[in-house]
Parts: C-alpha cells; sequence; structure tokens
C-alpha cells in the first residue's frame, strides 16, 4: 500500500484557542491517513515561543544564541515546505492571515506544492473576499469552508498539478533558497538524532544552546 504524503499545517499558533484549530487540521488530515508536520508540535516553534520571557534566555549572553536559533527555524519549516512535505494547508482564520502562514504558503507555491487554503472565518479584507494574492495561491482561487473537506480538496489540487507535468523545483532552486534548504535538512537531521522533542522542559535552554553551536559548525 502507498504511503500517503507528509502534508504541511500552515497557520496562527501564539494562543491556545489558535492552536487548538491547528491541531483539528492536522488531526483531520491524519485521521485520513497523511503524516503532516504542525510547526507548534514538530517544529522548534514551541520551544523558543515557551520560553520568550524566561529569564535564562533573556539575558544578553542568551541573545545571540536566541538568533541563532532563530535562523534555524527559518531554514527547518523552509526546508519541510519546498522538500519533506508534499503540500501545505493554510488556515487563513483570523482578523488578518499569519504573516508567516502567508510566506510559507507562497513558497509552497512557486515550489509547485498544492496549496489548500482553508476558511471558515466571516472577515475579509475586500467585500466578502480574501486578498487575490492569496487567493491565487490555491491555484483556482478557491477556498475551504470545513475542515472534512481538505483531503479531497488537497487530492483535486495535486491531480491538476500532476496533469500538467509537476515541477522540478528540487534541480533548479535559487542559490539561497538551495543553502536554505540544505541547512534546515541538516537541522532537522540533527534534531531527530538528537531526540530534541523527548527532552523535558528543564532541558530546554541548554538544548537550544546546542542547536546554536550546531549553526556556528
Amino acid at each position: 500500500m502507498t504511503e500517503k504524503p507528509i502534508l504541511y499545517c500552515s497557520g496562527p499558533l501564539f494562543c491556545p484557542e489558535e492552536k487548538l484549530g491547528m491541531e483539528a487540521v492536522a488531526k483531520t488530515l491524519e485521521s485520513a491517513g497523511y503524516q503532516t508536520f504542525l510547526p507548534q508540535r514538530d517544529g522548534l516553534e514551541p520551544f523558543v515561543m515557551g520560553l520568550a520571557n524566561d529569564p535564562r534566555v533573556t539575558n544578553k549572553a542568551f541573545r545571540q544564541i536566541n538568533s541563532l536559533v532563530h535562523r534555524a527555524i527559518f531554514a527547518v519549516d523552509i526546508y519541510q515546505v519546498a522538500v519533506r512535505c508534499s503540500g501545505l494547508v493554510f488556515n487563513m482564520n483570523g482578523r488578518v492571515p499569519d504573516e508567516g502562514a502567508v510566506a510559507e504558503a507562497a513558497v509552497a507555491f512557486a515550489a509547485g506544492k498544492p496549496v489548500i487554503l482553508y476558511k471558515c472565518d466571516d472577515r475579509s479584507l475586500f467585500n466578502g473576499y480574501d486578498n487575490s494574492m492569496l487567493l491565487g495561491l490555491s491555484g483556482d482561487f478557491s477556498t475551504v469552508k470545513s475542515l472534512t473537506a481538505i483531503p479531497a480538496q488537497f487530492e483535486k489540487i495535486k491531480a491538476q498539478i500532476e496533469s500538467r507535468g509537476g515541477a522540478s523545483y528540487k534541480k533548479n532552486m535559487p542559490p539561497f533558497m538551495k543553502d536554505t534548504v540544505a541547512f534546515g535538512q541538516k537541522v532537522w537531521s540533527f534534531l531527530c538524532t538528537t531526540k530534541f522533542f523527548e527532552a523535558p522542559a528543564s532541558e530546554i535552554p541548554a538544548r537550544l544552546k546546542e542547536i546554536a553551536e550546531f549553526c556556528r559548525q
């Protein structure tokens, strides 16, 4: 049996309500047999955000480390979007779309990956319509309003892309992107090898220092 692809779950994740919304997206996809990458669960984001006001990491000595870790977050997420994942689901709910998710969706679109726009929020910018620069990322200017419709929409957009020959983006990445993806892949491998995500909360500051040192090297 062919293993279903990994889908990147992109959207706001800065408060409990937003996190629950993103968890719902991931669970819907996983229930349909897909694998998911959920940054608030599988990336470095929760560790950095959770320590934002921690005195252990806000002192001057830790600022350089924090800067390196932010570079690692960017590289890992770009690697996931551009290479490891086969598509992206963009949760557009909120007063305005999350700016990080906008960037991730644009990268996925440029890489020739299916971008599914999910929105069940009545707020919009232009008389019932969202910004055309966001709607266009779906390929057909469509959004899905229910979680259960996401898997079918992914398969639909995926088929449309494949019918046009797919994309050879991996072979034709611009230099900056290529370097970022290579670095992100190395950091991701390091995180998995060192079992970073299994570390207790008390060890996270020390683990972040390990990542910073890895980035320096």
